[in-house]
């Protein structure tokens, strides 16, 4: 029989294209991107094969956070362009027969937004409840301090800002710029849903993806985190604000309104490492989110109290394996659903961190990981630039200096008190640590053309005549050779590389989409082996072996019974290679990966 979870839809076997708007494409020269530079390559976007594009917040925002700030849900940040624009981009993304998803940031606004304003502007407010706010505690000395101990995930301060006119603390689990809504209260929800989420749908929007979307049930009485970290005074609190006690009521709340527009779900829910808390939000008969991201792939090689207080390729390859295996085993005799992602805006780049990226092995590497990708069950996420293999920038051509998300450079400011600003050392250390896992990587200019200005972020206004700005984050050092001009005509490229794969993934969606996932040699530290066997029995299987490092590795083909099979006849056929040229069964150049249909 069966099971609901693997019944067919359009989003599952979906590809989704993730775009910020900041750095994708400038159309007008002033060193931003916008919203008419994305319309002007939705043909380029759909030649890719891709199924969905997902638009990163595009609100009216100060851009403290990138637009994670909104200061209004129903404008568009004008930079950007307006809410004609978008209209455009929605009526054109469906031209193209692709659908289109925006971010849905719910749990805070901006602290510019008309709410806050009202509720910072006294206690007597009526929309002081929209918000958390908190008298101070006090010390035995009389000493002001905030209500808990919780920690801000940007830096090492607290999660509580004092308001001097009103005398109280507000709560915000990001940036002190974004103060957290108050979902206890009922209007407050009922505006949520009216500004953030049907004023989109009305306009065509065909889902979201779903921000922090297990913090807005905080729990009784705040209660203080327990210290994991003892040389700080605030210490993370991420397992207590998350997943709190009315949490799948709100989210059920919203799936109805939802489900009316017939709108796709993705929520990203960080600090769920049980995977029964998971199922409880995409089991197809809770009907609360279609899919959720899950962190334990991405976030492998992080710190244990700060994800940057960590060394460069921090783990080993059986973590990485048995990260992916977890993601994987949601949908193992369950009605959920699960998603595949390796980069993200909130994540560097995926080459760089889990293959080589020097010259002579990152395109080995980003077709490695895409062949990868492409074998894995669940939704596909694709990052903007992940299609051309881009990498970090290196750190002896792209200086501290150049990394502005407010993530790093509060890291680096937290370094700099714990050690001293002159701790060349511990500042270095800190570097070393962004170079590899900062946000920032993400959130380089696109590159389109190594050839033209800037990378080619501004090529259509440099071409219109127009003198075009600097980009808004400094360009892409290796934009010269990494690009999508350079790949666009060329075979043996990354870009035709993962267009091949997104083919390959859709001609196979029954088995390599839908169907159960095992890794087979778990511990070994080279090897990634791994089969998808039909979710029905009966019919091929696919067996896939990568090579994860940089030399020659032999292999056995698993025994039947290594896939719990019993012993016989298998017979192995080569449908897929990252390299060209005849297939070396047994043997993987390296960062090579194969692909076998299995029949008997």
């Amino acid at each position: 029989m069966t099971v609901v979870g693997r019944d067919r839809k359009w989003w599952k076997q979906a590809v989704i294209y993730q775009i910020y708007p900041a750095s994708f494409c400038d159309s007008n020269g002033d060193g931003v991107g916008d919203l008419p530079g994305i319309t002007s390559k939705l043909d380029y976007i759909a030649s890719l094969g891709v199924d969905v594009i997902w638009i990163c917040p595009m609100y009216d925002s100060p851009q403290v956070d990138m637009g994670y700030d909104i200061a209004n849900y129903e404008d568009v940040y004008r930079p950007y362009g307006t809410v004609q624009d978008m209209e455009t981009l929605i009526r054109e993304t469906h031209a193209r027969d692709m659908r289109i998803m925006l971010d849905l940031v719910i749990n805070h606004t901006s602290d510019q937004h008309a709410w806050f304003k009202e509720s910072r502007a006294s206690r007597d407010s009526p929309k002081r409840d929209w918000y958390i706010w908190r008298p101070a505690k006090r010390s035995a000395t009389g000493e002001r301090l905030p209500p808990n101990n919780w920690r801000s995930n940007f830096g090492g301060g607290s999660a509580w800002q004092w308001d001097e006119q009103t005398g109280e603390y507000y709560l915000h689990l990001f940036a002190a710029e974004q103060p957290d809504l108050n979902w206890e209260n009922p209007e407050t929800r009922k505006a949520i849903y009216a500004s953030a989420m049907e004023f989109w749908l009305d306009r065509g929007v065909d889902g979201f993806r779903v921000d922090t979307v297990n913090m807005y049930s905080k729990p009784a009485q705040l209660p203080d985190a327990p210290v994991t970290d003892p040389k700080a005074p605030y210490q993370p609190a991420g397992m207590l604000y998350c997943n709190g006690p009315r949490m799948h009521e709100f989210v059920g709340e919203m799936n109805a309104i939802l489900s009316r527009y017939g709108a796709i779900t993705v929520g990203e829910l960080p600090n769920t490492p049980d995977m029964s808390r998971v199922l409880d939000y995409v089991s197809a008969e809770a009907k609360q989110l279609d899919m959720v991201f899950q962190f334990d792939v991405v976030d492998v090689g992080f710190g244990k109290t700060h994800k940057y207080e960590t060394t460069p390729k921090n783990y080993t390859l059986p973590d990485f394996k048995a990260a992916v295996d977890r993601t994987q085993g949601l949908i193992r005799g369950a009605d959920g659903w699960t998603t595949v992602f390796l980069e993200n805006h909130d994540h560097a780049r995926s080459v760089s961190r889990f293959t080589d990226d020097s010259p002579e092995y990152r395109v080995r590497g980003a077709k490695l990981l895409a062949l990868m990708e492409a074998c894995l069950s669940g939704t596909q996420y694709l990052y903007q630039g992940q299609e051309i293999g881009c990498v970090n920038a290196p750190k002896d051509t792209y200086p501290l200096e150049n990394y502005l998300d407010l993530d790093s450079y509060l890291f680096v400011d937290m370094v700099k008190e714990r050690h001293g600003a002159d701790n060349k050392e511990e500042v270095d250390r800190a570097f070393n640590a962004l170079q590899h896992l900062a946000r920032d990587h993400s959130r380089l200019p696109m590159p389109w053309n190594g050839k033209a200005k800037f990378g080619g972020f501004s090529e259509a206004a440099e071409k219109a005549g127009v003198e075009v700005k600097e980009p808004w984050m400094k360009h892409h050092p290796l934009a010269g050779e990494i690009s999508v001009a350079a790949q666009l005509d060329d075979p043996d490229s990354v870009l035709a590389f993962w267009r091949k794969m997104i083919r390959f993934r859709h001609e196979h969606a029954d088995l390599l989409v839908y169907g159960d996932f095992k890794d087979l040699r778990p511990q070994d530290e080279d090897l990634f082996v791994f089969v998808k066997e039909p979710h029905q029995h009966g019919g091929d299987g696919a067996l896939v072996v990568l090579n994860f490092t940089a030399r020659e590795k032999t292999w056995e083909v698993p025994r039947a019974s290594e896939r719990g099979l019993p012993e016989g006849s298998t017979k192995l056929v080569s449908v897929m290679s990252t390299h060209s040229g005849k297939v070396r069964e047994g043997v993987l150049a390296p960062f090579e990966g194969q692909v076998y249909l299995i029949g008997s």
